[in-house]
């Protein structure tokens, strides 16, 4: 029996920042040994973007959110709630806060939601309870991250892969749910695989107390196990989504998933039987941006009207922790 909520949610706008200095395949081969050819067939790629020293986290994570509230004609002061997800603050603290003040939502509360690459559909997911108890009403989800901040431009390995973005969707209360199914999931056992691990070396303080001090590593990724994990997983916890929400894979209008690797968009796509003209991908010019992939994707689509009202999305998100989510929702 479906459970029965106080409210139900609706996605009512998205939004995006746009970032203008761009790395093409061919910029890279001139700092690692690797070509466009290389890189376009392994993984889809042919350029990412890069946040500029003008740029924070915060700032295109609010430009990216008053984009999404534009669309869904509200102001600032209605929003109630901000979750930034994010694995790479400006402020290790958190950043939430910064983009409620830089946003004018002075009502809003705000908080950090720290997932990686699945980061936005754990948020939105996240979201989702708050406007179903009645809680809140207007609900400002966030994905961003500016990876170029930690990778090792010199490992051909990632440096490839990653990229700089935000996007935002506004969740509303509604009478009728559109948020019809979801599924999370965490296995730590698979750390290793993906991550951007903190080093420490012990400093004697006085006596026998020692602290310790040091610094976060670039990131670390076995390509060959993420693929896996991914092309084994994602198709699994959607058709678990999808059940949750009565509906099939035929249901589906739109595959939206984490742009992280086309081979694993194409994958997942053939599991689930969605023709190709109905999975949404634009990793090509932007790349792997960690949390703010899925929400730039959808507003690219929703901006140049494939996506309509009404058309049933499924998306995924998975990587670092290791984690992998999926929500189903009806856009509008």
């Amino acid at each position: 029996m479906q459970q029965q909520f106080k409210n139900g949610v609706s996605i009512i706008g998205s939004g995006s920042a746009k970032l203008t200095t761009a790395l093409s395949n061919e910029d890279l081969s001139k700092i690692v040994e690797t070509s466009d050819e290389w890189i376009a067939t392994r993984t889809g790629i042919r350029q990412r973007h890069i946040a500029s020293s003008q740029n924070s986290l915060s700032s295109l994570a609010t430009e990216a959110a008053l984009n999404a509230i534009g669309m869904a004609n509200l102001t600032p002061m209605d929003i109630d709630l901000i979750i930034l997800a994010t694995s790479t603050p400006d402020d290790l603290f958190g950043s939430a806060s910064q983009v409620q003040a830089e946003m004018g939502a002075s009502r809003a509360v705000a908080f950090d939601l720290t997932a990686a690459c699945s980061g936005f559909v754990f948020a939105l997911v996240t979201a989702a309870q708050y406007v179903r108890t009645g809680v809140y009403r207007h609900v400002v989800v966030i994905g961003a991250d500016l990876l170029s901040r930690w990778t090792d431009w010199g490992d051909r390995r990632t440096c490839v892969l990653f990229g700089d973005g935000a996007g935002a969707v506004v969740v509303q209360a509604n009478e009728r749910d559109r948020l019809l199914g979801f599924e999370l999931c965490s296995d730590g056992s698979l750390n290793h695989c993906l991550n951007l691990a903190y080093h420490s070396e012990s400093n004697p303080l006085m006596g026998d107390i020692s602290v310790q001090t040091g610094h976060f590593a670039p990131i670390s990724m076995n390509g060959r196990e993420v693929y896996r994990f991914a092309v084994s997983k994602v198709p699994e916890v959607i058709e678990k989504a999808l059940f949750h929400a009565g509906l099939s894979t035929s249901d589906i209008g739109w595959l939206l998933l984490h742009q992280a690797n086309q081979r694993i968009l194409d994958a997942v796509a053939q599991r689930l039987s969605v023709p190709s003209d109905r999975v949404i991908s634009n990793m090509a010019r932007h790349g792997n941006t960690s949390a703010a992939s899925i929400p730039i994707a959808l507003d690219e689509a929703v901006r140049d009207q494939r996506i309509q009202p009404g058309d049933i999305i499924a998306s995924s998100g998975f990587g670092a922790g290791l984690t992998w989510g999926a929500a189903i929702f009806e856009w509008g």
